[in-house]
């Protein structure tokens, strides 16, 4: 009987004379394994980039009207889409539930209300929309972070964030127009600070925003004491749970008025959109390997088809069925593990590329949740090999002895 190591050098040989036929096989399983490790790296940085963020927030809880499908305003505190059927008492909290829910959770950290209203906002020479917000004064300095300049000591004044301010060319000391310059009826504010950047947020998404007191605001809009949110900021965090619990208990004893969201709810929505995505991307990914795996079925019939006088003089000689269908499962196995290694290495730098095009940060592209990515493909590569090689394989060692050395 032929032992392993010679049934391997045979498989190796044959890879070996039929190099270029094999190289181009193995690169099928290549590039199935770049594509498939590259956009799991992507969807797990994305993730844990998400997840970072929202884990800054661990501590903050807004709170909104109830609406009958969650209640939660937009992501960020501001409308969906600037604009709802819905009534503005049906989606907005009154002067008593603020009163409310500051006299439960004050005591365990700060409490403030939030208008917010998507509307025009026109420069000199550009115009677009934005969040607007209105807050009061008093809390400026305790939730909002400055870049550059002071906070609005008006009803005239207000700070932007740094996108709207990249995007129109503002500094401090400029003006704005909010409102539709069409329709007849804006209001010009001047612009006395720009807002550090803040990242995702559950609370105020102040990168793209405007805020002013909440006198400019009702000025503008009206809604005097019908706030869009109320957002707490919990001293602790272990405590997150507790007052969600009390402000629910309390303002929805007879029937559902508010809902009450943190940023574990918004993480596990997120996370499963994201998770789903990243599959869907992944399956896409994965259609180049089972291109991979015809070239590989392919590559491995006509080994069979050009060693049939081989497989004779092996089976005339003492080999087993079983030695001759490992032989080619072997030259399979070469050729995933050749194709999957030299993807596995190719990932790395194309992942990279790859995560820092699309996240944005490569903060986390060496934790163990995205490079597990790597032997995973890998192993996809080389399971789709084997799989490819099986057919062929059980085809020649069941070819007859005789039959085959009578072959030319």
């Amino acid at each position: 009987m032929i032992g392993k190591d010679i049934l391997l050098q045979l498989s190796v040989r044959s890879v070996r004379l039929h190099f270029l036929r094999s190289v181009l096989a193995a690169l099928g399983i290549v590039i199935g394994v770049v594509a498939i490790a590259a956009m799991g790296m992507m969807g797990a940085n994305m993730t844990l980039s998400v997840t970072g963020e929202l884990s800054q927030m661990a501590n903050n809880l807004v709170v909104t009207a109830y609406t009958g499908g969650g209640g939660f305003m937009g992501f960020g505190g501001g409308p969906p889409g600037g604009g709802s059927s819905q009534s503005r008492e049906e989606q907005t909290i009154t002067e008593d539930q603020f009163r409310d829910i500051r006299d439960i959770a004050g005591s365990y950290g700060t409490v403030y209300y939030v208008y917010s209203q998507s509307d025009t906002i026109e420069t000199s020479d550009q115009w677009g929309r934005a969040t607007i917000y209105g807050l009061d004064p008093d809390m400026f300095p305790e939730i909002l972070e400055l870049e550059e300049g002071d906070y609005p000591k008006s009803t005239t004044t207000v700070v932007i964030g740094p996108r709207i301010a990249e995007r129109f060319g503002i500094e401090p000391g400029s003006k704005l127009e909010i409102g539709d310059s069409d329709e007849g009826s804006t209001t010009t504010v001047r612009v006395v600070g720009i807002l550090k950047e803040k990242g995702m947020s559950i609370d105020l998404n102040t990168d793209s925003a405007i805020v002013g007191s909440e006198k400019l605001y009702t000025g503008i809009y009206g809604g005097e004491g019908e706030y869009r949110q109320v957002n707490i900021v919990l001293d602790d965090v272990d405590s997150v749970d507790t007052v969600k619990e009390e402000i629910l208990a309390e303002l929805n004893e007879g029937e559902d008025e508010v809902t009450v969201q943190d940023a574990s709810s918004m993480l596990e929505s997120i996370t499963s959109v994201l998770g789903t995505i990243t599959a869907f991307v992944m399956g896409i990914a994965g259609v180049s390997l089972v291109v991979a795996a015809v070239s590989i079925f392919n590559v491995m019939m006509m080994s069979v088809t050009e060693r049939v006088r081989e497989i004779g003089i092996l089976r005339s000689i003492g080999t087993q069925r079983s030695d001759v269908r490992r032989m080619f499962l072997y030259e399979a196995g070469i050729l995933g593990v050749v194709g999957g290694a030299l993807g596995a290495g190719a990932s790395l730098l194309i992942g990279y590329v790859v995560v820092l095009g699309m996240v944005g940060t490569t903060e986390f592209f060496f934790t163990w949740q995205s490079l597990w990515y790597i032997p995973f493909a890998m192993a996809i590569g080389v399971g789709i090999c084997i799989i490819s090689g099986v057919y062929p394989a059980w085809q020649a060692s069941n070819l007859d002895p005789i039959e085959a050395l009578r072959a030319e």
